[in-house]
């Protein structure tokens, strides 16, 4: 299959004309084959109209159809088969069996999507019969369901080149929703993007759908984007980066003359704790998964754990040395994008240089596109007086902050940041000590784990992969898992509307 670099719009390609740039790859920072042509004011416009127009007909589509047509995505994702891992490989330096798996979580995602479409829950038809003799006053006749917001701009995601991109969760979820998509891809991996926008854009064509149900637009920049989020008939922004990407979109948004939601995945450091009945049975082993789940995808997962609590004790110690030992052997590992190997190098840098914290270990070097894993750890005291303590440093670098007793170590969490995941480890011993925790964690994440770590994001029905800012900017919601239909849904009650004028799901045949 031939990459173009063209944009894909309305059942169409064409060439962007706004600033030619190159995916990279990864491993070296040479340009790979073919430029992509950036998307102009023109593309944003013509892309959101036909968008709108899509939205008529999509939002009332027999949910076989929209099923059908997330099972036809899937279908043909797969068939591009070889050359989506190769281009992917080539632009993300991850690995063959990463990306494979994640090629299968994506497909999954889809049909997953398919299988809540046609099951109808995410509807919540409601019936309140009236009766027109209730006394004092009568009793109004009340049906509610939940109908598609409209068309929903999605922000592909670097670390993440198919899961998280052109028809990962976002995509799937809001296409599941009755709403159409723009992406706009992102520049770490365009190549990969066109490879699966493609795919969807034959998906939609085979089903029969509007063209405008789906299309996908470059940029090296930020001003594609940002028109987007400004256009009057986009209704909701799906986006998985940095928070400062984020909360500039969310700015974007808020200013509107019709505000829209923007459900921002954005920053995570997924604490660890470590109680002392796990470490006094465990220490070792825990360090050694811990190792495992802190240098995988080079840290570039949103659910690496970067922070470890525990109260001192021997068993901490031992923690600690065998991480220590462990890490000298790992290799360093190329990075998504050089401007995140710089970030990350930036932020080792910062915390190598801090007074308060001390190198535990560092994994073998690299070059100046790859990331070496670090630990460092701190005590409790440095950890609350300098906030800075606190940001995450998107790689394999984590930091231990050493506790005097449980007491200093809830202080250490009321002042953490909001978080996708808090892990627990305990034996026993611990579950009482933990269990009071439990509210309070509540509080702090979208996910809580017990004896085991946040990397490994099942795809289910209960699944929350969210939580409170600046984890996500909305911690009511989910971006992995069938609850997150629901971020691009509103309610809408029907009150004394005639059989004939009522929505067909709403109808007293369905009623009855």
């Amino acid at each position: 299959m031939t990459i173009t670099g063209s944009l894909l719009v309305a059942g169409a390609e064409k060439r962007g004309s706004n600033a030619e740039f190159y995916g990279l790859e990864a491993v070296t920072g040479k340009p790979l084959p073919t430029s992509f042509g950036g998307a102009s004011v023109e593309d944003v416009e013509l892309a959101a109209q036909h968008a709108w127009e899509a939205f008529a007909s999509y939002r009332e589509a027999d949910p076989k159809i929209r099923a059908g047509f997330l099972e036809m995505i899937a279908q043909e994702i797969e068939s591009i088969g070889d050359e989506l891992i190769l281009r992917a490989i080539a632009e993300t330096g991850l690995t063959r069996g990463r990306l494979e798996g994640e090629r299968a979580r994506t497909t999954l995602q889809l049909r997953l999507f398919a299988k809540e479409v046609r099951d109808g829950r995410f509807q919540e038809l409601r019936f309140d019969v009236g009766d027109p003799s209730r006394k004092p006053v009568p009793k109004p006749d009340l049906r509610l369901r939940n109908v598609p917001l409209g068309p929903v701009v999605v922000f592909g995601a670097s670390n993440f080149p198919l899961a998280f991109s052109v028809a990962g969760g976002d995509t799937a979820s809001a296409l599941a929703a009755g709403c159409p998509v723009i992406v706009k891809a992102h520049s770490a991996h365009p190549g990969t993007s066109e490879l699966v926008g493609r795919a969807l854009q034959r998906a939609v064509s085979n089903t029969g759908l509007h063209p405008g149900v789906f299309a996908l637009l470059f940029d090296s920049g930020f001003e594609v984007g940002q028109k987007l989020v400004a256009d009057r008939r986009i209704r909701a922004v799906g986006f998985t980066g940095s928070r400062r990407g984020g909360t500039a979109l969310m700015e974007i948004a808020r200013r509107r003359k019709q505000p829209i939601p923007v459900y921002a995945e954005m920053s995570s450091i997924n604490p660890v704790v470590l109680f002392p009945g796990a470490l006094k049975d465990r220490a070792a082993h825990i360090a050694s998964d811990f190792v495992t789940s802190l240098v995988l995808g080079a840290g570039q997962f949103c659910t690496n754990p970067g922070l470890v609590l525990a109260v001192e004790c021997e068993g901490l110690e031992v923690f600690i040395r065998k991480a220590a030992e462990l890490l000298p052997d790992v290799g360093a590992q190329a990075m998504l994008t050089p401007s995140i190997a710089k970030a990350y190098h930036e932020g080792v840098a910062k915390l190598r240089r801090h007074p308060d914290v001390r190198t535990v270990a560092s994994g073998r070097s690299g070059g100046e596109l790859e990331g070496s894993a670090a630990l460092f750890d701190t005590s409790a005291r440095a950890f609350l007086a300098d906030h800075q303590l606190q940001e995450e440093v998107f790689g394999a670098a984590g930091l231990v902050v050493r506790c005097k007793d449980i007491a200093e170590l809830e202080r250490v969490l009321d002042e953490v940041e909001g978080q996708l995941t808090v892990s627990l480890h305990v034996t026993g011993e611990d579950e009482a000590e933990a269990r009071r925790l439990v509210p309070k964690l509540e509080m702090l994440a979208g996910r809580l784990l017990v004896n085991g770590f946040g990397t490994g994001v099942e795809v289910s029905p209960a699944m929350v992969h969210g939580g409170p800012y600046p984890a996500t900017a909305d911690g009511r919601s989910t971006s992995v898992g069938t609850m997150a239909i629901y971020r691009f849904l509103r309610p809408v009650s029907y009150q004394d509307f005639t059989d004939a004028l009522l929505p067909e799901p709403l109808r007293e045949a369905t009623c009855s």
